[in-house]
């Protein structure tokens, strides 16, 4: 009996496993060849749906019974969860492709999609199925091998025309901290007397929170309460040659930028400045970082973002990812070239939850999707470009400019408006948007967004700005 058990056992790990480690363009194909790993699958996709149909047939009526009024869950919140956020009093429960629904069950378009994360939507049936195969083993810890891990970093690095190695993490704060930490070393190793140690980044880029990223954040609203921050890390003027030759030097380990900027207004690089840092990086051997956690995994309808023809084939030798590659698990990933990963030993940096199995299976799921969107995104890039654009000449006294690739765009304002205003009335008109920088709205739509929505956008934005009154 304990015998039958353990081959039972061992039928379904191998169902499992073949789910995990068939390419997901034939997954199915090569599933239906053995009999235990379809009857998994077929769980799997079961319980999927089931899920699905479950939360969107009963989803309203079953948060109007169990939640608290929206006034008692806003009091809940600033009794017992930290003031770091400035929320809308708007209690959302659950989503579906580019909507998102609140208690009340009123529905909004979502281009927000979680700062930049969601890029398959709301409840995608392919998140949810790469979720359910991996429910067998959704943590291991980085002691042992884990199928998934090995997979996603073979395809994140083949994915790329430079990258060799890849290290996982948890975030995309932590992506650049692993970063950060490779470069002193590759600065160390290069001059044991540990002068070259420097950190070169440029106003308006956003890197995160935790005190290696924020120390190359040069932003005051972020770091003024938090110094001493970590010294050596020089501030530069974006996208301006001379500052980047100024601050470069035998002392720079590193230099670290957003081939386009998000937190700071959605400010591409110019070709010219980002070749002009392949080549200071060069000349002094420091490495350039390419922070494309925000920019990256097609959201410029490229996979990658320094891979858009506008960057002319600049290439880093470390990127950073995390936002949409689970759509919505927390994943970070670094990639990096082979003289790079050469001088990282085993002790020299290390996660916890960083590349666990259920997640890596996720982001797989996302990767290979994002993949096969990528052509079918160009159309729909091209009517945001030219709803936005529009937008911009039909209302000159309100939009000051529009900026920014695929769907990642800034509309910023004129000084007689704030981008807070447009962002309050257009949750009023059923639109979710976020602002950054400077009066700037962003919007960040999933890279499933089609004509209707944009449509839906364009009404939505044209009755604001029409009846927009100046701020006071």
């Amino acid at each position: 009996m304990f015998a039958a058990a353990r081959l039972a056992g061992r039928a379904s790990s191998v169902a499992v496993a073949a789910a995990i480690a068939a390419p997901r363009q034939v997954a199915t194909r090569a599933l239906a060849s053995n009999a235990a790993a379809a009857t998994a699958v077929a769980a799997a996709q079961a319980q999927s749906q089931t899920q699905a149909q479950a939360s969107s047939s009963s989803a309203t009526q079953t948060n109007k019974s169990i939640l608290p009024p929206v006034p008692e869950m806003v009091a809940m919140y600033k009794k017992y969860l930290m003031n770091t956020y400035d929320r809308p009093d708007v209690v959302f429960v659950r989503g579906e492709g580019l909507s998102l629904f609140d208690s009340a069950g009123q529905e909004y378009l979502d281009f927000y999609a979680g700062i930049a994360v969601t890029a398959l939507g709301h409840n995608n049936p392919i998140v949810n199925r790469a979720l359910a195969e991996a429910q067998p083993l959704l943590h291991l810890g980085n002691l042992f091998h884990s199928a998934p891990a090995i997979f996603l970093a073979k395809e994140l690095v083949t994915s790329t025309a430079w990258a060799d190695k890849a290290f996982f993490c948890n975030s995309g704060t932590e992506a650049n901290e692993g970063a950060l930490k490779f470069a002193r070393k590759w600065g160390n190793t290069a001059d044991p007397s540990l002068n070259k140690n420097q950190i070169v980044a440029f106003k308006g880029g956003f890197h995160g929170r935790t005190m290696g990223s924020l120390s190359a954040t040069h932003n005051p609203a972020y770091q003024a309460a938090f110094q001493p921050l970590i010294p050596n890390n020089l501030v530069g003027t974006f996208n301006d040659l001379q500052s980047a030759s100024d601050l470069v030097s035998d002392r720079t380990c590193a230099v670290i930028v957003e081939p386009i900027q998000g937190e700071g207004g959605v400010y591409p690089a110019t070709a010219e400045f980002l070749a002009h840092l392949r080549k200071l990086c060069d000349q002094h051997n420091a490495l350039l970082i390419f922070d494309e956690i925000q920019c990256g995994v097609g959201r410029t309808g490229h996979l990658w973002a320094h891979s858009a023809p506008q960057f002319n084939g600049v290439q880093p030798d470390i990127m950073t990812l995390a936002k949409p590659l689970a759509n919505g698990l927390p994943v970070g990933a670094i990639l990096v070239r082979d003289r790079v990963s050469e001088l990282i030993k085993p002790g020299d940096h290390g996660t916890t939850f960083g590349g666990g199995p259920g997640v890596c299976n996720v982001a797989r799921a996302v990767l290979g999707e994002v993949q096969q969107l990528l052509p079918k995104m160009q159309t729909n890039i091209k009517r945001f470009d030219e709803i936005l654009e529009s937008l911009r000449q039909q209302f000159p006294k309100v939009v000051l400019d529009v900026r920014g690739i695929g769907f990642l765009r800034g509309v910023e304002l004129t000084a007689e408006y704030t981008a807070k205003q447009v962002q309050q009335e257009a949750l009023r008109h059923g639109i979710v948007m976020i602002t950054a920088g400077k009066n700037v709205l962003r919007l960040t739509p999933p890279l499933i967004v089609g004509e209707p929505q944009l449509e839906r956008l364009r009404t939505a934005l044209t009755s604001i700005f029409k009846s927009i009154k100046p701020a006071a």
